[in-house]
């Protein structure tokens, strides 16, 4: 938990600035606006920690959430309930995910390899398909799931927090959750010990994918339409949450608690740069930096550790 102290004392050094300089930051309407944009980040954060437990990667969840999203948005111009556009966007995600996933396991390619391809091959399949169209005209069932503006944000926290507090505690107390680590600490030891690993990523990979169509229906039911090419640079907003949150990416360490402060620290930056009167184009800058910083202190971590068992 030292690590994860850290990030609370980062993320509470910055609200320092903004409660001096820009009070106004925390009104309620833009402390609102600044969660809800950022609770389809933290759904799929959940998924990458766990893909990043195991030690491998998932760059391809941004063109899955396209994919979800425009599906989302057909599958409800048919006249289908919500409910059952909901399980099928999340059925959609995990069918995804699910060819990544036996893929890495079943033969062995490398994460970064198999996602990255995936990625191209979604997105062109989505200009393909959509012509570059938004999907318009949506039924008014569709967005804010039809109960309203403040009965939509209302019900998509408390999603958000329902899913967080399940995997949380899946991680820590089911052996569904323990393989997961043990995968990521030692795949040749958990092996030995009668994990199945290969069946770990495939499951893990499905559930990456799950979360991601449970995150495109939350941030597409937001919006009238939806863009053909959303979901562009959100692997790389999830990714950071999780590194910065302090998922080794050596794998087997690592807690959602940390990844919901990663998603605090880099979905406040942006919102906190305007408020304080600084060009929106140091957002990047700035989350490079503190991605780049995570990465180091993860690896002298390593190091540290290392060098006290060989003593």
């Amino acid at each position: 938990m030292k690590r994860e102290t850290s990030i609370l004392i980062a993320w509470l050094v910055m609200q320092v600035p903004l409660a001096l300089i820009a009070p106004s930051f925390y009104r309620s309407g833009n402390l609102r606006d600044v969660v809800l944009s950022n609770v389809p980040v933290l759904v799929a954060a959940i998924g990458m920690t766990m893909v990043v437990l195991i030690r491998q990667i998932d760059v391809s969840i941004g063109a899955q959430l396209a994919v979800c999203a425009i599906a989302a948005g057909m599958l409800a111009k048919t006249g289908l309930p919500m409910p059952v556009v909901a399980l099928a966007v999340v059925v959609l995600g995990a069918v995804l995910g699910s060819m990544n996933g036996l893929l890495v396991a079943g033969l062995k390619l490398p994460s970064i390899v198999v996602t990255l391809a995936a990625m191209v091959v979604l997105r062109d399949a989505i200009r393909w398909i959509t012509e570059g169209a938004w999907v318009q005209n949506l039924p008014a069932g569709f967005q804010w799931f039809g109960l309203g503006q403040s009965g939509g944000e209302w019900l998509i926290a408390g999603i958000a927090v329902l899913v967080g507090f399940a995997f949380a505690w899946g991680l820590r107390f089911l052996a569904a959750g323990r393989a997961i680590y043990a995968t990521g600490s030692d795949a040749e030891a958990a092996r030995l010990a009668g994990i199945d690993t290969r069946a770990v990523t495939v499951f893990v990979f499905v559930v990456m994918g799950a979360l991601t169509g449970l995150a495109a229906l939350l941030e597409s039911v937001r919006f009238s339409s939806i863009q053909s090419n959303s979901g562009i640079g959100f692997e790389l907003k999830v990714i950071a949450a999780v590194v910065v949150g302090g998922t080794s990416i050596n794998g087997g360490r690592g807690s959602l608690y940390g990844t919901l402060l990663g998603v605090a620290i880099l979905g406040t930056i942006g919102p906190a740069l305007t408020f304080l009167g600084i060009n929106a184009f140091w957002e990047k800058a700035i989350q490079g930096a503190i991605i780049l910083w995570a990465v180091v202190m993860d690896a002298v971590l390593a190091r540290t550790r290392s060098y006290a068992v060989a003593r």
